[in-house]
């Protein structure tokens, strides 16, 4: 929607000088009238009345009266057209533009308890990120440290990219854990060592002093992720974050923010987290001693303190589901945003003046003829 409205920057200029031309003009012409009323000297002509009466005195008086008068209104017009442009005529284009563009963070724990919700999310966003038009869209990766993976950006192909590595890195954990047994005895020496490089390869930039700091340091990932959107305190995007977890804290050590707090910066910053937690069938129970319905509580808890969503992913509500929910809640969620550009407009003065000064010299010249 948009709206193009004409105005003038300096209107008083206009005003002003166009009420001094008609006094200038009206002036002049008083005078004149007084001067051909009034006789001051000269020599008067005989039979003057009878030149007059000829009709080429008549013809050449009336051709007199029309240059004289196309004159005044050339210089009239000229000066008018001047003083349109000392206004400064322009345009104003109100645009609206529907909603607010938005900044979206996928924040992933990658404990290798959730790689199921980790990449069925994913793959879904393959799919959905080419479709943001406008938004920018960036990735950060947790477990005890956390890696800046995608930053903001709307080079959507390069985020696609991205989330297929990432989805390969998750097809690793599942293998990893699914048949930790025998997977090894199934591989050839080559396959083993691909699955092995690429875990590691994550695993070193998300487990950076894991030994005494523990993993799934869950607050200080989202606190991370949050810090990583630029200019955090501008108001001029949307700013959702997208995290999935099951909220399975084992800190060592006393982390340098939990769960809640982060939460609150969140909020601070106006921020919204939609949270992803696993259904109770994909919870690991076995790697970890904090029960289920008290982690789901704690982590939807923090995550509705933002003014976001809680999600349990299962095969009842599959993660297609769940972020098309996200995306219509954030949808209307927004304002619209306006947009306001001015545009000079001088054509149309730069042409009456042009033709304004054209007239009056060619009836200037016709009258001294």
């Amino acid at each position: 929607m948009k709206g193009i409205h004409p105005q003038l920057a300096h209107p008083q200029f206009l005003v002003a000088g166009i009420v001094l031309i008609l006094g200038g003009v009206l002036l002049l012409h008083l005078l004149r009238i007084r001067r051909e009323r009034d006789y001051h000297g000269g020599i008067r002509t005989a039979a003057s009345e009878r030149v007059r009466s000829l009709p080429l005195y008549r013809r050449l008086e009336w051709t007199r009266r029309i240059l004289t008068v196309v004159t005044e209104a050339g210089l009239v017009c000229s000066l008018v057209a001047s003083l349109w442009l000392a206004a400064r005529p322009h345009t104003i284009d109100t645009q609206r533009n529907g909603v607010k563009k938005r900044d979206i963070f996928l924040c992933l724990d990658v404990s290798y308890s959730i790689y199921g919700l980790n990449r069925d999310l994913t793959e879904y966003l393959q799919q959905v990120v080419g479709s943001l038009k406008g938004d920018r869209f960036g990735v950060a990766i947790f477990n005890t440290s956390t890696v800046l993976y995608v930053p903001l950006t709307d080079d959507y192909d390069f985020v696609i990219q991205r989330l297929q590595e990432i989805k390969d890195y998750f097809d690793a954990q599942q293998l990893y854990m699914e048949e930790s047994d025998s997977w090894y005895n199934d591989l050839d020496p080559e396959e083993f060592e691909q699955v092995m490089d690429l875990l590691e390869y994550y695993d070193a930039g998300t487990l950076v002093n894991n030994n005494y700091l523990g993993s799934s340091l869950i607050g200080e990932g989202l606190a991370t992720c949050l810090y990583s959107f630029p200019s955090l305190g501008d108001q001029e995007r949307t700013r959702v974050v997208i995290m999935t977890t099951d909220n399975a804290e084992n800190a060592l050590r006393t982390p340098l923010v939990e769960l809640p707090e982060a939460a609150q910066l969140c909020a601070k910053n106006d921020v919204t987290v939609f949270g992803l937690f696993p259904g109770r069938d994909s919870y690991r129970q076995d790697l970890t001693d904090i029960p289920y319905n008290y982690a789901g509580a704690q982590f939807q808890k923090s995550v509705e303190s933002t003014g976001g969503k809680f999600y349990v992913w299962d095969e009842a509500h599959p993660a297609s589901e769940i972020v098309e929910d996200i995306r219509k809640q954030e949808a209307m969620a927004v304002d619209d945003v306006v947009v306001t550009r001015q545009t000079d407009q001088p054509r149309v003065p730069y042409i009456l003046l042009f033709l304004s000064l054209s007239v009056t010299c060619a009836a200037a010249l016709a009258l001294k003829r």
